[in-house]
């Protein structure tokens, strides 16, 4: 999967990625409406061009409130989400190179009023899901919003594990939409995250479809993932 190309479908208007991105920023917006008065900081995992945060950001009243950090693999499309912030003169966008899963790429951010897990969850296991949510009880602050999306998530334990781990939701589309949106805030005790921790391997939804096990998928060094892709 070139996943720089990918991207180049939420330019086609009426295109599932332009609708779902759609649903994404109504989501981040209803979150910036509802935070508290004050600095705000955000976190995208596996940010891609970034367009879902930065599209809101640099239209919204909060968007100068915010310190986010964007981190995706694929340096094309760091290229391109830099280019987004720097043009909307968003000083507090930090679009970072590396790897999405490593939880030092957000410790000393964390926890955010804000998190993304959009193009994440129907690109790893399961178990990995589970295991991501884990991190997001230090992911996200107490009161802070989690913003995710998982095709068909309806046929899945999306849901039920984020109730499990004090995650109320607040939207969550349903299953008359393909693309599946939801948002979700963190109601539990919260704590700081823990560095030097992996909350999932990026496997690539064409590998989960394909019949058969899922393949042990080891991280690449860091020579080469700059040829690869966080999603």
């Amino acid at each position: 999967m070139d996943w720089h190309e990918w991207h180049q479908a939420y330019d086609a208007p009426g295109s599932y990625l332009s609708r779902r991105l759609a649903l994404v920023q109504r989501r981040i917006a209803d979150a910036l409406d509802e935070a508290p008065a004050g600095p705000l900081t955000a976190v995208s995992v596996c940010a891609g061009q970034g367009r879902d945060l930065i599209g809101v950001l640099a239209r919204h009243p909060r968007g100068g409130d915010v310190r986010a950090r964007l981190v995706e693999l694929d340096e094309r499309n760091v290229a391109v989400a830099r280019r987004l912030a720097a043009g909307a003169g968003l000083e507090g966008v930090e679009v970072v190179a590396g790897d999405a899963a490593a939880t030092d790429a957000y410790a000393d951010l964390a926890p955010a009023d804000l998190v993304l897990l959009c193009g994440v969850l129907g690109n790893i296991t399961d178990a990995d899901v589970r295991t991501t949510f884990d991190h997001c009880t230090r992911l996200c602050r107490p009161g802070g919003v989690l913003v995710w999306t998982r095709t068909r998530h309806y046929d899945t334990g999306v849901c039920d594990w984020l109730k499990e781990r004090d995650f109320e939701a607040l939207w969550v589309s349903g299953p008359d939409v393909p693309y599946g949106v939801g948002a979700h805030r963190y109601t539990g005790p919260g704590g700081p995250l823990a560095r030097g921790r992996r909350m999932f391997t990026f496997v690539g939804y064409d590998v989960l479809r394909r019949p058969g096990p899922v393949p042990v998928v080891t991280p690449p060094p860091a020579a080469e993932r700059r040829r690869g892709s966080g999603g």
